[in-house]
């Protein structure tokens, strides 16, 4: 049987995440009390149909205190019974989070009494703790809209022992991405953002790509990233990896680094089974999702 336990902060795209696992073939169950997992499972595993042979379970806030803090030892009495488990956490900024509820009008969960939002979101990053210092992947979804979020939670799914890798372009002056396993800085290239033809381009476009060209260490810097990736991608997949982030930083995140991206996702296409490509900044305004 193959276990996910999905969870994460209110307003971070737990429901969303939950509703693609269904949508990929997995059995789904939102706020099951941790204490009825191990019963459940104990019968599930006996099914001979075939009904819970992928099964994602959603944690939230809702459950009590105490049974979060018992999970770390929910997952080791799962794993002696041969149950494969993946935890998957989705996380977002304090700031966003109050944008969300203030756009959707809903109601914070812990959000009783005088106990304002921005305080409820704090109480709750603290109670969720315990799953998310045990999680296997941290999804942060600050950035992320509904199609990026669902095409990242696809990644995370294993496909026949395959490597699942994300390049994903991003802007250094908006932070660097916090789910990333690999990060390469190349603000040593020429910018094309003080050459005013270029300005309102992205890397995406031809003529981006061309001016970039014409410098010599654009080659370089990309040859080299290439032939790491080349070389140590295989490695993490023998140890089991089934998703892997590359991140790639520019300034702005608008020019060099989409152009690597877009480079270094044509080289690979082929080469490994589940590839995605994300430029964040060029999205980042349609990032919006509950």
């Amino acid at each position: 049987m193959k276990l996910v336990f999905v969870s994460g902060l209110s307003g971070a795209g737990k429901t969303v995440a939950l509703k693609q696992y269904e949508d990929i073939g997995y059995y789904c169950i939102d706020n099951l009390p941790l204490h009825m997992v191990g019963p459940f499972i104990r019968r599930a595993l006996k099914r001979s149909d075939g009904r819970y042979e992928r099964l994602a379970i959603g944690i939230d806030a809702r459950e009590s205190p105490q049974e979060i803090a018992r999970f770390p030892r929910y997952l080791e009495s799962l794993r002696v019974q041969g149950v494969e488990i993946r935890v998957i956490f989705l996380r977002a900024d304090d700031s966003v989070l109050l944008q969300r509820y203030s756009e959707t009008r809903r109601r914070h969960p812990l959000a009783q009494g005088e106990l304002g939002l921005a305080e409820a979101i704090r109480n709750e990053r603290a109670l969720l703790a315990p799953i998310a210092n045990v999680a296997d992947a941290t999804i942060d979804t600050s950035l992320k809209n509904l199609h990026a979020l669902r095409e990242e939670i696809q990644a995370q799914v294993p496909g026949g022992g395959k490597l699942s890798v994300l390049l994903m372009s991003f802007g250094f002056k908006h932070g660097i991405p916090e789910d990333a396993d690999f990060v390469f800085d190349v603000r040593c290239l020429p910018n094309p953002h003080w050459q005013n033809e270029l300005r309102q381009l992205s890397g995406c476009d031809a003529p981006v790509a061309a001016w970039l060209e014409q410098h010599a260490i654009t080659g370089h810097l990309y040859q080299d990233i290439h032939d790491f990736l080349l070389r140590w991608l295989p490695e993490y997949e023998k140890q089991d990896r089934v998703y892997l982030t590359v991140a790639l930083g520019c300034t702005g995140g608008q020019h060099r680094s989409v152009y690597l991206v877009e480079r270094l996702g044509e080289a690979f296409r082929g080469r490994i089974a589940h590839l995605a490509v994300r430029h964040r900044e060029l999205w980042a305004g349609e990032a919006g999702q509950s």
